[in-house]
């Protein structure tokens, strides 16, 4: 990524560029492994030019950091309009479009080391969590979430994290179903805490029942009810019971 023939910048169009550079350069490597001189040459300046303008490689990964971590946070934001179940998975579209984007970068990211170890960076990666909640709160229509339905979205807001890496590494399984489970397991998550919490409970209700039956909550429903006619119980009779060789039911 050159900038052909060097020309004067303004100070902020630099920075700006040398962003840019960087993003472009920590989407395709770790951080660690990217030197100012490589920036330097993408950029088609001298390494004390950039030392100009950031004074070190941690304050330009910062700085592109944030750049990308309010492109991150950008990805939840969602019209609330519409089933639930179908907000998230868009939402679950561009994140992963972000994951793919910025591999080796978002990697490095999420995993620390020494480019990410200082607390501005770990204050940025907290700030895309607490936007990601806070924009899940406002789709679910809650100002004061009950305890159990803050720890469903917190936890599902790091699996999501977690899921990404792990698909970073060898990208087996299509990204497509990835989204899509992903969403699945927003919904299992809470109902299992629903089961748990009344006023939780009262809420997943409300929102299952603005649900299609063709919607990622109403394809899970089948999948689990197709799960549980193809289980045990079915295959060999009531729990408590088990069925002869020649198919009658013994205690």
């Amino acid at each position: 990524m050159t900038t052909g023939v060097r020309r004067r910048m303004p100070v902020a169009e630099r920075r700006e560029q040398l962003i840019g550079v960087a993003l472009d350069l920590f989407s395709r490597r770790s951080p660690d492994d990217v030197s100012i001189d490589e920036i330097a040459s993408a950029a088609g300046i001298s390494r004390p030019l950039v030392y100009h303008y950031f004074p070190g490689k941690l304050s330009l990964y910062e700085a592109a950091l944030k750049r990308a971590s309010d492109d991150l946070a950008a990805r939840f934001v969602e019209p609330h309009e519409g089933p639930l179940g179908a907000r998230l998975l868009r939402v679950m579209g561009r994140y992963f479009d972000f994951v793919d984007e910025h591999g080796p970068g978002f990697s490095a990211l999420m995993r620390g080391g020494p480019a990410v170890g200082s607390s501005t960076t770990n204050a940025l990666i907290n700030s895309v969590r607490q936007t990601a909640y806070e924009h899940i709160l406002a789709h679910l229509g809650v100002q004061d979430p009950p305890a159990r339905l803050e720890l469903v979205i917190r936890s599902w807001i790091s699996l999501a994290e977690s899921t990404a890496l792990i698909w970073l590494d060898g990208r087996r399984i299509p990204r497509a179903e990835l989204e899509r489970q992903l969403v699945h397991d927003f919904a299992a998550l809470a109902a299992v805490s629903a089961a748990y919490d009344e006023e939780l409970a009262a809420l997943l209700r409300r929102v299952f029942a603005r649900e299609p039956a063709d919607g990622p909550f109403g394809d899970l429903l089948g999948r689990l009810l197709r799960l549980a006619s193809e289980g045990p119980s079915s295959r060999h009779g009531p729990v408590g019971t088990c069925t002869g060789d020649d198919g009658g039911v013994t205690g």
